[in-house]
């Protein structure tokens, strides 16, 4: 099944994702990188989820 998460660099945009790509779903994740929170932060995030065959 594919998920669309909005907000996927965020704490609980990140955190949901993980979650269900390590359940084997196939995850579309967008974010506008804003500097509301630190930007390297949502970066370094984006890089783990990156990590996955199953994330876009």
């Amino acid at each position: 099944m594919k998920i669309l998460i909005t907000g996927a660099a965020g704490f609980i945009g990140f955190h949901l994702s993980k979650k269900l790509l390590d359940d084997s779903y196939q995850i579309i994740g967008i974010d506008n990188l804003n500097d509301y929170y630190d930007p390297s932060l949502k970066q370094s995030r984006l890089e783990i989820l990156g990590k996955y065959n199953n994330f876009n």
